[in-house]
């Protein structure tokens, strides 16, 4: 419990990512402007730039702290795909089945089932490596790939978690300025909710990957590669989003309930 945390990762890590997107969020309040399309054609490039702000941290805070060797040794642990079945299985077939139950379930009640976004379901494979090497994934090289560890050391693993979520959720915060993002239509709980879960199931990848970061990456980008697919999120003005509630609270369930399995394993309480 007397691990010291890595400050400068966090610094860094804001730092790089808030400022490649303050322009947009500038733009976004009203207090520069930007033409439209320039806006529309800068957005993705910047979002996926920003979203390199954990791996920077990531490999800032290891050259400075450890040396260059040790830097090489930390990207070198990113080649390795022998993650075994459970954890290939688990961020396919688990991610997949909470997001058709959020997409298809509130149809039963008579809301709405929104059309998938992709222009085809063929294109889901290219979509993922899309999402897993800029849509997102890219955050792991910092979030599970170096700091998770340190932070379930320093707090237990249900805080550790908890921690990582909060902190990844207040990265986010300036997307919610940023028109054309999905976060500018998720209410702000329910995203923290979802966070909270996501963080506590992909520790559970990390751990039955073996350690092995990569798994990381594969795991966001999957989520990720889902939200078009299966569509929780409603576009509309003054949207209900109870798809996108329902999404959150089912991903706080499972991820509570596979952390719980690395608890159990652990020993009663889970410990570090």
């Amino acid at each position: 419990m007397n691990v010291r945390l890595p400050l400068r990762f966090f610094v860094v890590t804001f730092a790089w990512s808030w400022v490649v997107w303050a322009p947009l969020v500038l733009a976004g309040l009203g207090v520069v402007h930007l033409e439209e399309d320039l806006r529309a054609l800068l957005t993705f490039p910047a979002l996926a730039v920003g979203a390199f702000g954990p791996a920077v941290g990531a490999c800032f805070a290891v050259w400075t702290l450890e040396g260059r060797a040790a830097l090489t040794a930390f990207l070198r642990r990113f080649l390795s795909l022998r993650f075994g079945w459970q954890a290939w299985l688990a961020m396919f077939a688990v991610l997949g089945a909470v997001n058709v139950v959020a997409w298809y379930l509130p149809e039963l009640f008579g809301v709405d089932r929104p059309p998938m976004l992709l222009p085809s379901a063929l294109v889901f494979p290219v979509w993922w490596l899309l999402m897993v090497f800029l849509g997102g994934g890219q955050e792991e090289v910092g979030w599970r790939g170096y700091i998770l560890e340190p932070l379930e050391a320093r707090f237990g693993l249900w805080r550790g978690n908890v921690v990582l979520a909060l902190v990844w959720t207040a990265w986010h915060g300036p997307l919610w300025f940023i028109p054309g993002t999905t976060q500018e239509s998720m209410p702000l709980v329910a995203f923290a909710i979802g966070t909270i879960g996501l963080s506590c199931f992909f520790s559970w990848v990390m751990k039955a990957s073996g350690g092995r970061p990569m798994a990381g990456l594969m795991v966001h980008g999957t989520y990720n590669a889902f939200i078009p697919l299966f569509p929780t999120i409603a576009t509309e003005a003054d949207a209900s989003q109870v798809r996108w509630w329902l999404h959150q609270v089912l991903l706080l369930v499972v991820g509570t309930a596979f952390l719980l399995r690395v608890a159990r394993a652990r020993g009663a309480g889970g410990g570090r």
